[in-house]
């Protein structure tokens, strides 16, 4: 039997880190809730034992059900019948096994029928469903929504929603519109109120809705008459058993074709108001957005390590000139540095979750008493770090699962672009990470100013505090001189005082950290851990070289060598 957790020490290492007693004694306040509940733990070793337990339990079912289903859900698919939904029957299998287990709803409070999880062990369960079944993971990683109810919803709506979760109701987040992609402030979908029936009426048309025939759906909708930008927008929540949303298409898609992305139609659909009228986009769907990002941040992880671990089987089996193939250098060159990146990619994501995790307990526990002064101060500097390290990671794990799915196809050869190795579904699943909850292009304007503001090289200056062993000392000291050609090149493109420019440079100084941040965790993994080793010094290598190549072209650059909007407008235009 598989066990997809068992089988992987890397996850396994990032569920020990240190910050998880921290995180462990915020969420679990005390342990308060032994009394209350016979399930909750009694101490930190109790915790991390009831993590391990139900992560156990997740990784055998991804092993033995989602992982052989995942073929005959990509070639049926999910269907509409009478404007609903239907699951392929390996969907529906997927779904069953999890319910059955009890694990949906990890994350929320055991009030309303979680186990109390933090982010870390929930956000793991994402990374194992997603290498079994990227497609699956979106049907599943949509308990974000639930996430965002419990944070902003009124006690009535969490004990009528919340509750729902942990037998299996699914959600969606019903955000985008023909109309409305990446800018949601053109949202549309009127919400109007009804005085004689006392409710929100949805009326309107959504677009590119993940698992939008889902049971409770979180809706972005215009409430204010007169208004066209986003102080207009408030978020509602409304519930499929009113059956006042129609599916009007299901898109044919690339990949991930398990996950049904809808056209929905609303008429009249009834709908209550969360949080406060007009703050739907401006705080509401931020929060929601965040935590969809880590969630694909996890879905990447996953699909790296599928694709990874999909290659290197093949190079084992496949034989070329008397030799298995994983004998060529050139083969093994690829296998090791897709094993690098798939290592940076799980440490930078669990890194995230990690920081996400402490301000959003401190966000908790602020709902029930004041914080101290300390206590504020940190809150505030973990969540600077999660608003940005989250559109980093979010660039940088899905880039890498593309990057990893087309390797291992090309390892693979002919075989790969047939439909006989799975492979060929991986490539597919991987190419929408890079495009949905925000493209790599939106990612990198988010991430930007965490490197103009400085956050990034400050953090890069607290992990150089920690001090490798004396035999990887180099390594230090490489990430050591990438950090200062990083805030050189930094400091060039702020000295040009253009926003246009700094808009172009970009995404060079922001994957130039990237470099460098996965870098200093992966160094301090393999300080702890030999075998992260030959991967640390690996993949800081070629973020040395791919740094030094984004710091030349930045200080060779003139911005009156060229005017590319003008060239490319013109070739378009003749």
């Amino acid at each position: 039997m598989a066990n997809f957790f068992l089988d992987n020490k890397d996850l396994q290492y990032q569920l020990r880190h240190p910050l998880m007693r921290k995180i462990v004694e915020l969420k679990e306040r005390g342990f308060e809730d032994k009394d209350k509940f016979d399930y909750a733990p009694v101490n930190f070793e109790d915790a991390m034992e009831n993590y391990e337990k139900v992560l156990e339990i997740v990784g055998g079912i991804c092993g033995d059900v989602l992982a052989p289903n995942a073929e005959s859900v990509d070639h049926e698919g999910p269907h509409v019948v009478d404007d609903h939904v239907i699951y392929a029957e390996g969907t529906q299998r997927n779904h069953q096994a999890l319910i059955d287990a009890g694990v949906y709803g990890i994350a929320l409070p055991r009030q309303y029928g979680g186990l109390n999880f933090p982010m870390v062990p929930y956000v793991m369960t994402c990374d194992l469903i997603s290498r079994a079944d990227a497609g699956f993971a979106n049907i599943w990683g949509l308990q974000d929504c639930a996430e965002t109810l419990n944070e902003f919803a009124s006690e009535e709506q969490k004990q009528e929603f919340l509750t729902q979760i942990q037998y299996g109701k699914t959600c969606a987040m019903d955000l985008t519109e023909p109309d409305a992609g990446s800018d949601l402030q053109k949202v549309m979908l009127r919400a109007t109120w009804d005085e004689e029936k006392g409710t929100w009426l949805l009326n309107g048309v959504k677009r590119f809705i993940t698992n939008g025939d889902g049971d409770i759906s979180l809706v972005l909708a215009r409430s204010e008459d007169g208004t066209s930008d986003g102080r207009g927008l408030s978020m509602f929540v409304y519930d499929r058993k009113h059956m006042a949303v129609k599916v009007r298409r299901i898109e044919n898609k690339l990949g991930i074709k398990g996950s049904p992305t809808c056209e929905l139609v609303f008429t009249n659909a009834p709908a209550q108001l969360v949080g406060a009228r007009k703050m739907g986009l401006i705080k509401y769907v931020m929060s929601l957005m965040n935590s969809a990002r880590l969630g694909i941040g996890a879905q990447s992880a996953g699909v790296c390590e599928a694709a990874y671990r999909e290659a290197l089987k093949y190079a084992h089996e496949r034989e070329q000139f008397g030799h298995p193939i994983i004998e060529f250098p050139a083969m093994y060159e690829m296998l090791t540095n897709m094993k690098a990146k798939v290592y940076a990619t799980r440490a930078l994501l669990y890194e995230t979750t990690r920081f996400v995790d402490v301000y959003k307990a401190y966000a908790h526990i602020s709902n029930d008493r004041k914080l101290t002064p300390e206590e504020k101060d940190e809150m505030k500097q973990y969540q600077k770090l999660a608003d940005g390290y989250t559109p980093l990671l979010k660039l940088m794990s899905s880039e890498y699962s593309n990057s990893l799915a087309y390797d291992s196809l090309q390892i693979h050869g002919g075989s790969g672009f047939m439909k006989d190795y799975p492979i060929e579904r991986i490539y597919r699943d991987a190419r929408i990470t890079t495009i949905y909850e925000g493209t790599s292009q939106l990612q990198v304007v988010a991430a930007i100013k965490a490197v103009t503001t400085g956050l990034f090289a400050a953090q890069m200056q607290e992990y150089e505090k920690n001090a490798p062993k004396a035999e990887m000392q180099h390594l230090m000291d490489t990430l050591i001189q990438m950090r200062e050609q990083y805030q050189q090149a930094v400091e060039a493109v702020q000295a040009l005082n253009d926003g246009k420019l700094l808009d172009f440079h970009a995404r060079r100084l922001v994957e130039m950290a990237g470099h460098i941040i996965m870098g200093h965790l992966l160094l301090h993994q393999a300080s702890e851990v030999d075998e992260y080793a030959i991967s640390a010094e690996t993949y800081i290598k070629e973020g040395k070289t791919l740094n030094t190549a984004r710091w030349e072209y930045i200080r060779d650059f003139k911005p009156e060598h060229i005017n590319m909007f003008e060239y490319i407008k013109g070739e378009f235009t003749e």
